[in-house]
């Protein structure tokens, strides 16, 4: 199997897209790390909305904006690539528009301003693996998958510096921020749009059954029926919690488990994102002589590991247990690192080409789903004690594991007729 082993910056830039989609998702990401992080805040210091409410309304929007996902396979499947990007981010643009014309105590309005904001957070990643996907094959898409997590995480990161610097200012900063994200998002929609890149829906097939890519045997058939993954479906839905780690349990056990001071949270998200701009992308790559079941199978181990690591920090109680839960929050982060760069990608080498937005918009449908009631579960088990939230994280995340391992996944394949074919050109294996 052909490994990446070594970054190739010009080759990397253009297998991301280009000079000018690299900035559209810089400029996408600041304007997200302006806002996102603060919409609650803002729901209830500019508008006046009771904290309930507005979280209500949050989790709505995003549950809601799930629903369009078919939709949006459905227009990649047809060829659309740079332009749903640009919709994502377009639509984003609305709902921030909207929420600056919401009148405060107006719970309706921003609301309707949350779906918007919901539906291009769940577009854009589906969208952005499709583009990538037309331009890279094998392991080159791997890495700039992973490139581009790196870059949208640092543009995040520095957006939400310049947010936290602002917050001073109270309200009237708040809304300043506000219309800052809806020109960035405007600007990135332009600039997305501008890329200009779509892909041959009549040709799909017969292109990936040329490419004969080894890493991607689903790839190299007659375009059959799209797979059902329904064992890594709900696995991703587990896997994707760590994501919220960071940002919502780690925060909740320190402060309200160890008293600690809120500064050990911040340092552990500052130090989650500097990590994953930094390693993301030599992480994929150094794991790219192995199987991307293989690596998505490590990073369920890696973060179960590092959940009964977070069990035994707490363990020790006020003085060492902050410490001891941020030395455990870099291993976190490690299998996060792992997953995000293995688990799409393994998605859009198991799909065949023609059906590749709708396989991509039904693993964000989980990954969505994963997101969005996370923070749910982790507050309800947090209350029963550090054994119910990181015991039962470790017991779940492990049973992903199985459930994703080659063994498993790859079996229902081997009947297929891409398989089939793919096993007679590589001699009977089929690692993906």
């Amino acid at each position: 199997m052909p490994t990446t082993t070594k970054i190739e910056p010009r080759a990397l830039l253009h297998a991301s897209g280009g000079p000018r989609y690299a900035v559209a998702i810089a400029v996408d990401a600041l304007g997200t790390g302006l806002l996102r992080p603060f919409l609650l805040l803002y729901g209830v210091t500019v508008l006046r909305l009771s904290a309930p409410a507005t979280g209500v309304a949050m989790t709505v929007g995003i549950l809601v904006g799930l629903v369009c996902m078919p939709a949006v396979g459905r227009w990649l499947d047809r060829g659309a690539r740079s332009t749903v990007v640009a919709a994502s981010m377009l639509v984003r643009f609305l709902g921030v528009a909207l929420l600056l014309a919401t009148p405060a105590g107006h719970v309706g309005l921003f609301a309707a301003a949350a779906l918007f904001l919901g539906i291009g957070n769940q577009a854009w990643p589906a969208a952005h693996a499709a583009l990538v996907a037309t331009l890279a094959h094998g392991r080159e898409r791997d890495t700039a998958l992973a490139a581009g997590r790196a870059l949208r995480n640092a543009g995040m990161g520095v957006g939400a510096l310049l947010a936290t610097a602002c917050l001073a200012g109270g309200t009237t900063a708040l809304q300043a921020l506000a219309a800052v994200t809806g020109g960035a998002y405007l600007t990135a929609a332009a600039l997305a749009w501008s890329v200009r890149l779509r892909a041959d829906p009549t040709a799909a097939a017969a292109a990936a059954a040329g490419v004969a890519a080894p890493t991607a045997p689903a790839k190299e058939g007659d375009g059959g029926p799209a797979p059902r993954m329904r064992a890594l479906l709900a696995a991703n839905v587990v896997y994707v919690f760590c994501l919220n780690v960071p940002e919502i349990a780690l925060p909740l056990v320190l402060v309200t488990q160890l008293h600690a001071s809120p500064v050990w949270s911040a340092a552990i998200f500052v130090a989650n994102t500097v990590l994953v701009v930094t390693l993301q992308v030599p992480v994929t790559v150094l794991l790219s002589r192995f199987s991307r079941q293989t690596v998505l199978a490590l990073a369920g181990v890696v973060l179960a590991v590092s959940y009964l690591g977070f069990l035994a920090a707490t363990s020790l109680g006020h003085g060492w247990g902050a410490p001891a839960v941020a030395a455990v929050s870099v291993v976190c982060t490690i299998g996060e690192i792992i997953y995000a760069g293995s688990a799409t990608a393994l998605v859009t080498a198991l799909a065949p080409a023609p059906v590749l937005g709708r396989t991509l918009a039904r693993f964000e449908l989980s990954t969505g789903f994963g997101l969005a009631v996370s923070p749910t579960v982790i507050t309800a088990l947090a209350p029963h004690g550090p054994t119910a939230l990181w015991g039962s994280l470790a017991a779940a995340t492990l049973l992903s594991t199985g459930a994703v391992a080659p063994q498993f996944l790859v079996r229902p394949l081997r009947g297929s007729v891409a398989a089939r074919a793919a096993r007679a050109r590589l001699g009977h294996r089929v690692r993906v």
